[in-house]
């Protein structure tokens, strides 16, 4: 029933449309209602030996039924048309409603779910939505209408053969919902093998230049494979169990006929039913079928509708693990100074990954953070922009708790340059320009000549409206890093986080990126994650981070001097492992 009540609600802004809909589908259920019945009031009271005028009686009746007709065809393409229309334009809703709650996940949702089911739920479970939103109502309304309709109009020709429709029937409807059940659960297993298909497709195509590197082609491909024929067999599955379905209900269609035809020929060997009162009987039959088809065929539908809109509702109702707080407030006038008290952090249950850390950064001053993978360098940026909130203990920017800010004036004081660089689909410019979508052409200018990547783009043929490639696959390693510096610039925030911005990049390319970001630094709030402790060596405090939490803290030239943990690390980077060997 949630799920019901939370689909009504997309109909709401279309309760016109929807209530035009229903109007349109009742005016086309009368009509075909109507033809048997005149058809009957014809063949008793017109067509007779006996009957005079019955030409001009004919000709009027032609008139009303070509008027009728043409009532119909108007009511019949508003159902076609704007009913589709209303349909399409709820699926869109969804789908809006679907992209901007994957908008407002935290980090940890994403985490835990692949992209390609994410984007089978956005896409492929969705495509349906459209239909049964549409026909759903219309069909039902339209069914119950002609059902209703039609038996009440063959009880009026015999009770007799009616109440044995009527046995047959609900066999027919008890056998509909046993086979209903199944279905339910075959096609929503078929969207979880579409989605099996879809993550192996994005997990492959995302990494074509690593498969192609490694000539693993055909292991892609049997992969791909694997995924491809679960999701065949879940087809076949529901291709039994609807064979089974459809089959059972014609069998069902074909004994009403023969119940029909049978206790028709008694009826009228006994005399109480003429042969025209058989035929307007058989033209009722028809019209009371076809409605039960209709619902036979729906049943599909709507099983994949609702297959595909649970799916959707399951991404929905997922609570987003960090929010604002009901009176949380803007984050005004930031001077950068940080700190972090007593700060413990885990991603599940098991052992933390940061352990009553506590760090006090003045503003303005620039911090380093080095030490093994694992230690915890990334997460403890990770927590200033609240992308995960701490377990314990409290993260405060100028004396304030940042949970009690609110994310966006948290984050726009807040600039990321990290290692992984992404570029979106589109052009340089656009790329820039996202750190400042409202940006003039002069400033996005000003911050690629900042991050120096000004005389390259302007090499381009196309200049800032060159094309990067899907993530940038047109650009180097270097220069994406330099767009994504100049994002930064655009953005001007007062706090800085450089999550190993420079550790993947050529001697060359570092040189060029290490002024950016020095210029970039200037008067911010710094936070350095690094490796190439080359690049760190003017930070005003070094933080030395392993899996025990921070070991060692002071300036290069004080740790150098101490002959601890960045002692070690230095000595690995500059004088080689075979020295270091030596020394132990």
């Amino acid at each position: 029933m949630s799920i019901f009540k939370t689909f009504i609600q997309y109909y709401k802004p279309y309760q016109r449309l929807f209530y035009c809909d229903l109007f349109c589908a009742f005016v086309v259920s009368v009509i075909d209602l109507a033809f048997p019945q005149l058809l009957y009031f014809l063949t008793h009271g017109i067509f007779t030996p006996t009957t005079s005028g019955i030409w001009h009686i004919i000709s009027w009746v032609g008139i009303g039924m070509l008027v009728m007709y043409s009532i119909r065809y108007v009511c019949q393409y508003y159902i076609t048309t704007w009913g589709h229309i209303m349909g399409a334009r709820m699926e869109s809703d969804m789908r809006q409603d679907l992209f901007n709650h994957y908008q407002r996940l935290s980090f940890s949702y994403y985490d835990r779910n692949n992209t390609g089911e994410m984007m089978s739920k956005l896409v492929s479970d969705l495509f349906d939505i459209s239909e049964l939103a549409h026909h759903g109502p219309e069909n039902i309304f339209i069914s119950t209408v002609k059902i209703l309709g039609s038996f009440l109009l063959l009880l009026f020709l015999n009770v007799q053969m009616t109440l044995i429709l009527f046995v047959i029937t609900v066999c027919m409807v008890a056998f509909s919902i046993h086979k209903n059940r199944k279905m339910k659960a075959v096609f929503m297993d078929n969207r979880k093998k579409i989605a099996g298909v879809n993550s192996s497709v994005q997990d492959s195509l995302s990494g074509i230049r690593v498969v192609k590197s490694f000539a693993n082609e055909e292991l892609e491909r049997a992969k791909f494979s694997g995924s491809n024929l679960q999701f065949l067999d879940s087809k076949e599955n529901s291709y039994k169990v609807m064979g089974s379905f459809v089959a059972g209900n014609a069998f069902f269609q074909g004994l009403l006929y023969t119940a029909i035809l049978v206790s028709g020929g008694f009826f009228i060997a006994n005399g109480s039913l003429q042969v025209t009162d058989l035929a307007v009987y058989a033209l009722y039959i028809g019209i009371f079928l076809n409605p039960i088809d209709v619902l036979i065929n729906f049943t599909e539908q709507l099983q994949k509708g609702y297959s595909g809109f649970k799916r959707f509702m399951e991404v929905v109702k997922t609570t987003p693990e960090i929010v604002d707080k009901e009176n949380a407030v803007s984050l005004h006038d930031v001077t950068g100074h940080i700190e972090y008290k007593d700060v413990s952090f885990h991603y599940d249950e098991n052992a933390g990954i940061l352990q009553n850390v506590n760090v006090l950064i003045p503003a303005g001053k620039t911090i380093a953070l080095v030490g093994p993978s694992g230690g915890g360098k990334t997460t403890l940026c990770s927590l200033l922009p609240r992308f995960y909130d701490v377990s314990a203990g409290a993260v405060l920017i100028d004396g304030k708790d940042i949970r009690d800010v609110t994310l966006k004036s948290l984050r726009d004081a807040i600039g990321i340059v990290q290692q992984d660089v992404y570029m979106f689909a589109g052009n340089i410019r656009d790329n820039i320009a996202y750190g400042k979508p409202e940006a003039t052409q002069a400033e996005i200018i000003a911050a690629a000549k900042n991050a120096n990547i000004h005389d390259f783009i302007m090499s381009l043929e196309d200049g800032y409206e060159s094309y990067v490639g899907e993530r940038g696959t047109r650009l180097s390693g270097g220069q994406k890093q330099r767009i994504s510096i100049a994002r930064v610039f655009l953005k001007n925030p007062k706090i800085l986080i450089l999550d190993e911005a420079t550790s993947a990049l050529d001697n060359e390319s570092e040189r060029y990126i290490q002024a950016s970001l020095e210029r970039l630094s200037k008067d911010r709030t710094t936070i350095v994650v690094a490796h190439r402790l080359s690049t760190i060596r003017n930070a005003d405090e070094i933080l030395v981070m392993n899996h025990k939490g921070i070991q060692e803290s002071g300036s290069h030239d004080s740790l150098l001097a101490r002959g601890g943990l960045y002692a070690k690390y230095y000595k690995m980077q500059f004088e080689g492992l075979d020295e270091l060997k030596e020394d132990s």
